[in-house]
């Protein structure tokens, strides 16, 4: 492991880079984010997912970030890190950037997963940050509301992968748990469908059912065809709470677990296919 500092907008920033053995050419990067808790670190999401597994048997670089106080400006507005104004697509920017120039990582072409407000922040550096970003993967997390009318500048592939049964993130969408000084309801999050509309409609991708999979625990559905090749997914996993499948749940909660897959398995053979370059994803 790699353990870096950038310092952007005057902040010490922090994240680890775990680099494939034997590996050559352009190597394809992954980075993962955690959700908002005072204590949540890249470590964790490392310890607690199989992304060093996937670096080693697929290739990848995997980087692992550390929010700002535990959580990210994911464009809410209700976060600690929003308030504070830090920007972390700023510092998710030099991630990539920095770990292209030093150690070969694919630099416009990157993979963002995130689960919760780490999900929330992978939609953000889709948005704002295509150029680098060329595919997203959202565990528990929908399209912020705040972002729905920015027009990306790149198709970006999108994985979204949402429990029926989450009471924090509801696969409805809905608003923040965080409220106003005054108890106003703020940072509202689209639901499963509307997301996967939005990234649609920014993919171009032709309009059409998708190709459904269902199973006993879960359904999957796939719309392809989107500009150089993108395409967007929705993982509807059934019972599913606020949760990473494949994983161990959460420290703390007793939330339904899918044990069908592996989300880091499966976000990592989602994207390779899908790491077109930035020029042949511009709109």
């Amino acid at each position: 492991m790699i353990a870096a500092e950038l310092t952007i907008g005057g902040l010490t920033r922090r994240f680890t880079l775990r680099l494939p053995p034997g590996t050559s050419g352009e190597i394809p990067l992954v980075l993962v984010l955690h959700g908002n808790h005072p204590e949540a670190t890249g470590a964790q999401m490392r310890d607690w997912t199989s992304f060093d597994a996937q670096s080693d048997a697929g290739g990848f670089a995997v980087a692992y970030p550390d929010g700002h106080g535990g959580c990210w400006a994911d464009g809410r507005g209700v976060t600690t890190a929003d308030e504070a104004g830090v920007d972390d697509v700023a510092f998710l920017r030099a991630v990539i950037g920095w770990s292209a120039e030093r150690h070969g990582t694919s630099g416009d072409r990157a993979v963002v997963a995130g689960i919760s407000n780490g999900a929330f922040m992978a939609h953000r550096m889709g948005v704002d940050a295509g150029d680098q970003v060329a595919v997203l993967a959202a565990v528990a997390g929908g399209l912020p509301a705040s972002l729905r009318d920015v027009t990306p500048a790149h198709a970006v592939s999108a994985l979204l992968i949402h429990g029926t049964a989450d009471p924090v993130s509801p696969i409805e969408g809905g608003w923040s748990r965080h409220r106003g000084r005054d108890g106003e309801l703020r940072g509202r999050t689209l639901s499963l469908a509307e997301t996967a509309e939005f990234w649609r409609a920014a993919d171009r991708c032709p309009p059409g059912p998708g190709d459904t999979r269902a199973t006993e625990f879960s359904s999957r559905t796939a719309v392809t065809g989107g500009v150089a090749g993108t395409q967007v997914v929705t993982w509807t996993v059934t019972g599913g709470g606020h949760t990473w499948p494949g994983a161990e749940p959460y420290p703390g909660t007793e939330q339904v677990t899918s044990r069908e897959f592996d989300a880091a398995e499966e976000i990592c053979r989602y994207a390779r296919p899908l790491l077109a370059p930035a020029t042949a994803r511009r709109l």
